[in-house]
């Protein structure tokens, strides 16, 4: 039988199997929210508001499922984690500016002090722990561990937080 990369990895094996199938769960349910949104496509600039507020929302919850899945698999060696962890993080953090530049020229609605903290701040914050995490992962593994699993946790609440929001928006101010 194979030695793992680090006896540190599997004793994340729990916390991993429960973020990301609580994530792969959330992502089915982001697909109820596309649903609720379907019929709003056609207004001017509703596409441009999706892209900019649930994409990067799913993104997260994906992002969870990808960390999980690359933490649980059976490595030989924490470079390859690693390097997986800072192309995660590197990958979100350019995806967030992305939603950042889309949000700024929408014209239907105008994003606030909280929206700006929790759909930009708080996801950055996440994706650059990922980044630090992955970096940190060949020579503290203990503590990237720990940074890796806050950033996932962070993302959840951020993307479920996202959720809701988008869920209401959608059900209360648009109907």
């Amino acid at each position: 039988m194979a030695e793992s990369a680090s006896p540190l990895l599997p004793a994340w094996a729990n916390f991993y199997v429960m973020t990301g199938s609580s994530a792969a769960a959330l992502t089915g349910l982001m697909f109820i929210v596309i649903t609720l949104l379907t019929g709003r496509e056609r207004e001017e600039g509703t596409h441009d508001a999706t892209a900019a507020f649930t994409t990067p929302t799913v993104m997260h919850f994906a992002a969870v499922l990808l960390v999980s899945a690359v933490l649980l698999a059976p490595w030989r060696s924490l470079a390859h984690p690693a390097v997986a962890a800072v192309l995660i993080g590197l990958y979100g953090i350019v995806n967030i500016l992305r939603a950042v530049h889309i949000a700024r020229r929408l014209t239907i609605y105008t994003a606030d002090l909280e929206d700006w903290t929790w759909y930009t701040v708080l996801p950055f914050v996440a994706y650059g722990a990922i980044s630090a995490g992955g970096i940190a992962l060949a020579t503290v593994p203990m503590q990237a561990l720990f940074i890796l699993a806050g950033a996932v946790v962070l993302l959840i609440f951020v993307a479920i937080r996202n959720a809701w929001d988008i869920v209401t928006y959608v059900g209360i101010v648009l109907r």
